[in-house]
């Protein structure tokens, strides 16, 4: 047999080794987390101080979230008549426990305490026994009432419990920190990726309307406007909107500059992908990274533009639980302390929270300290 039609040994017609398979991708929750998604969480990590200050601050906020039952001048639970009823979920009226009238219980009464009583009922508590707006009127010193057994943090000028008062004004703070950043998020984004990408004249008349409308004075004008429009939480929302939204817009506006020019880019374009695509699909996600390292100091900077506009009055309407009009009140009461010292607690632990867990997030984002 010719060397041609030799045989070729078994071992050289084995199969090639197979090629080991990378490892599947970490999982959480049922997402997929990618090595740099893990790479970023490590950093935000190893910022020791934003990583405890970011978890301190969630636990406080979902502490307030629950602030009806921790501070609520109704029990959570009656036993009445071998009923139980959950006068926080429910509005009761005075004749169902045996009064007279058909308004709803008010359960800090004596009277309607011996009602309950006397048919062997029993009442369970909140953790603090007044509400944002209830007013003690069983207190022995005139108001502002000095930190007592009931009233832990003292009372404010017209009687009402300072705790409570601050556990629902740091929820509202919070809350319309969250809702401004969302907004004000959504339409900075949109603002400057239509600048950033399609450049040209829109971009340059869209900067000098921008230059204009940020040399207004913007606290001046939002006092003004406060105090014509009736006050209320989304009122004061859009006043705020009328500025708030160009702080992102420039840092959005140079990623898309930088963007728009990358050869994956320029061939989606070439291949007739919509811009809308190319810009919300192509080039967004690198321009987030900037926008959501921003989004913890954009949040403080809204709290305390909150607090500072309801210290002056043109905040959230009178009666609501407030940092600024508690700092107010401490102002006007000097012989009060607790007033104005809570407030400041509050609202610099808050920020201070804030501040350090941005920074955290900040490394989690940079580059140089995500590197494998």
């Amino acid at each position: 047999m010719s060397d041609r039609t030799a045989v070729v040994p078994s071992e050289e017609r084995r199969a090639p080794p197979a090629v080991a398979a990378p490892p599947p991708p970490d999982r959480f929750l049922g997402i997929s987390i990618t090595p740099l998604t893990r790479r970023r969480i490590n950093a935000f990590k190893r910022n020791r101080r934003g990583y405890w200050s970011a978890w301190v601050f969630a636990a406080l906020f979902l502490i307030s979230l629950f602030a009806e039952f921790l501070a609520n001048d109704k029990p959570l639970i009656v036993s009445y008549n071998d009923e139980l009823l959950f006068p926080i979920l429910k509005t009761y009226p005075e004749t169902h426990f045996g009064g007279f009238f058909e308004t709803a219980a008010e359960f800090r009464d004596p009277y309607v305490q011996e009602l309950i009583e006397d048919a062997g009922g029993w009442m369970l508590w909140p953790l603090i026994r007044f509400s944002f707006n209830t007013i003690n009127y069983q207190m022995t010193v005139p108001a502002p009432a000095p930190p007592s057994g009931e009233n832990w943090i003292g009372t404010d000028d017209q009687a009402r419990d300072v705790a409570a008062r601050t556990l629902y004004g740091f929820r509202i703070s919070v809350l319309f920190g969250f809702v401004f950043v969302i907004l004000t998020s959504i339409i900075g984004v949109i603002v400057g990726a239509s600048q950033g990408y399609f450049g040209g004249w829109y971009d340059l008349l869209f900067q000098r309307f921008m230059e204009i409308w940020g040399s207004v004075p913007t606290l001046y004008l939002i006092i003004i406007l406060a105090s014509v429009i009736t006050p209320s939480f989304w009122s004061l929302m859009f006043i705020m909107l009328l500025f708030g939204w160009m702080g992102l817009v420039d840092l959005v506006r140079a990623e898309f500059l930088r963007g728009r020019n990358i050869e994956y880019v320029s061939a989606a374009r070439a291949l007739g992908v919509s811009d809308a695509k190319i810009m919300f699909r192509h080039i967004l996600p690198n321009a987030m990274v900037a926008t959501i390292t921003f989004m913890p100091f954009i949040l403080a900077g809204s709290v305390t533009l909150l607090t500072g506009l309801d210290f002056l009055g043109f905040g959230l309407p009178a009666g609501s639980p407030s940092l600024g009009e508690m700092l107010n009140q401490g102002k006007a009461n000097l012989q009060a302390p607790w007033l104005g010292l809570t407030a400041f607690f509050t609202l610099g632990t808050m920020l201070v929270l804030l501040v350090f867990a941005g920074e955290a997030v900040r490394d989690a984002f940079d580059p140089r300290k995500t590197q494998s």
